[in-house]
């Protein structure tokens, strides 16, 4: 069995807000067995590279207009300072019929407010960088009796988390996935916290 993940790239995107993540369902290290590492697939507005503030170029794999849905099993839209320009609204467009067939989104930081902006966060539970901010520069949000003081949320497909929690996020994104045990992603989260060495342990005994 392999997952396919769209990971949405764009100039000045948060390259590392998603870097837990990306690296642990490329590799599939502590997947459960029998699993493979699933299939990342860069979509872009269009094909021609990208440059994330972190200075990285990345050419996209396919353009939004070429995403197949019936074929994913998540996208990951990362943070940047671009989500309230129109250039995203495809992306957003394909989020809702993602977030309508039951397939994973996941946003962080920035993305949520690309969500906000798109009428997504209206009726769902999430989480975002800051709630008065999110209602200041998205005046047609009204979500706000669904928004949750926690740095990252999950409900059912949807999953929203605040800039400054990539672990958290990449957490509630691989539990959705279920690609990692439960013993497994507990002991792999504690020690990328926590920094103790008895987590690495409980990590690699939970993958024998």
């Amino acid at each position: 069995m392999k997952s396919t993940v769209y990971v949405y790239v764009f100039d000045s995107m948060s390259d590392w807000e998603i870097g837990y993540l990306t690296a642990e369902l490329n590799s599939g290290r502590y997947f459960k067995k029998g699993l493979a590492p699933a299939q990342i697939v860069t979509v872009g507005i269009e094909k021609s590279p990208v440059t994330t503030m972190g200075g990285l170029k990345i050419t996209p794999d396919i353009k939004v207009d070429e995403c197949s849905i019936t074929s994913i099993d998540a996208l990951i839209l990362p943070g940047g300072n671009t989500w309230t320009d129109v250039i995203h609204r495809p992306i957003l467009k394909i989020s809702e019929i993602c977030l309508e067939e039951g397939i994973v989104v996941g946003a962080i930081c920035g993305a949520s407010i690309g969500l906000a902006q798109a009428g997504l966060l209206d009726s769902r539970s999430h989480t975002s960088n800051d709630l008065a901010y999110l209602k200041m520069i998205c005046p047609s949000y009204t979500g706000e009796e669904y928004y949750k003081m926690d740095v990252a949320v999950t409900d059912g497909k949807l999953i929203t988390a605040s800039g400054v929690a990539p672990l958290e996020f990449s957490v509630h994104v691989l539990r959705a996935l279920d690609v990692f045990s439960p013993e497994t992603l507990d002991a792999w989260y504690q020690l990328n916290k926590t920094h103790e060495s008895q987590y690495f342990y409980k990590l690699m005994s939970s993958i024998q």
